[in-house]
């Protein structure tokens, strides 16, 4: 069966010699993984189309066996290229990645996970790569997968609070506007990283990357 649909590239391997995996986020679909055939050739009809937070309207032959299904055609509308020209944006937008790698489960829909995500990376296209914008990223999520902290019940100190009610509140160009001082970015930073152990299992990978102590 034949599926078309719209995506943002998230992680990318090879296969074999010649083919790729490629791992989508849809908003209908949710996480989707498609191999593409032969996309490791220079004369491929993917080539130039297939890197790491393209968005893309493509299509796809459903597998009735496996959850990994065959690409057949891609066509390229945004490369958010400047997030690969500047390493602090890549790790920035690879965490993402991890985040709902660890977070969601495959081929299930999630659509307001989906803008928030492509809003997140054009903020990274037009914006410096802010820790806060790490802080944003983790609490809309988690907000999204319905485990958003009770603010009522934690110890943060009152400035801090408010530091997270506004990131969560705002968009993400007024959320990356907020001045933390140290204190707030380090109270911030351990107590996302405790929450998130305790409702994930585990940190999502690259998070010391991106959120340094």
């Amino acid at each position: 069966m034949i599926e078309s649909t719209h995506g943002i590239i998230l992680r990318t391997r090879p296969l074999t010699e010649t083919s790729l995996i490629v791992h989508w986020l849809t908003p209908d679909l949710g996480r989707v993984a498609t191999v593409a055939k032969g996309a490791r050739r220079s004369k491929s009809p993917f080539s130039g189309k297939l890197d790491l937070f393209y968005a893309a309207d493509f299509s796809f032959n459903r597998s009735r066996t496996s959850e990994l299904h065959n690409l057949r055609e891609v066509k390229l509308q945004e490369t958010h290229g400047a997030i690969r020209e500047d390493i602090l944006k890549l790790q920035q937008a690879a965490y993402a990645a991890a985040f709902l790698e660890l977070a969601t489960e495959t081929e299930s829909p999630m659509p307001e996970i989906f803008e928030l995500v492509r809003g997140y990376l054009a903020l990274l296209c037009r914006q410096p790569a802010l820790p806060q914008n790490i802080f944003a990223l983790e609490l809309k999520l988690l907000h999204q997968l319905g485990l958003e902290p009770d603010l009522e019940e934690t110890r943060l100190t009152p400035g801090t609070k408010k530091v997270v009610q506004s990131l969560l509140e705002n968009d993400w160009t007024n959320g990356s506007r907020l001045k933390l001082s140290d204190a707030q970015h380090a109270e911030m930073r351990q107590w996302l990283q405790v929450f998130l152990i305790t409702h994930l299992g585990k940190l999502p990978r690259g998070r010391s990357s991106v959120v340094p102590g």
